[in-house]
């Protein structure tokens, strides 16, 4: 297959599936014209990358993820332990912007959103200058 029926295929851009390439997660075979040829092995490797992405995992995470999925005598107790990290960061992410809607929309509910030059939102955010 080539670049563009793989991307068809496993749904990322080719520019993605090139960047995979460049930074070793897919090896597609190479013909004598110098044209990608890529496999079944490589379309499944692809498609496994792309969940994985979609899930907010970074790309260190997907090489370990792909390194276990192909490691055959791995525990699952590996593979929970990454999966169980980006949750924890999933979850603190949540927690910020949580906390950052929580503080704009008290400042937003604060401001008079009138003619007045007053306003506790610019107050709150030039905090730190003023400081």
């Amino acid at each position: 297959m080539n670049i563009g029926d793989v991307s068809t295929r496993c749904g990322l851009p080719a520019k993605t599936i090139r960047y995979y390439e460049d930074i070793g997660l897919v090896t597609p075979a190479r013909g004598e014209n110098g044209y990608r040829s890529f496999r079944e092995q490589d379309l499944h490797k692809l498609s496994f990358l792309g969940r994985a992405r979609t899930l907010g995992f970074t790309i260190e995470d997907c090489r370990t993820l792909m390194a276990l999925y192909e490691d055959e005598t791995r525990a699952s107790a590996d593979v929970k332990k990454v999966a169980r990290d980006h949750l924890r960061k999933i979850e603190d992410k949540i927690a910020d912007l949580e906390a950052m809607r929580d503080t704009l929309t008290h400042l937003v509910d604060a401001c008079a959103g009138d003619n007045r030059p007053d306003c506790p939102i610019l107050k709150d955010l030039g905090q730190d200058l003023a400081g």
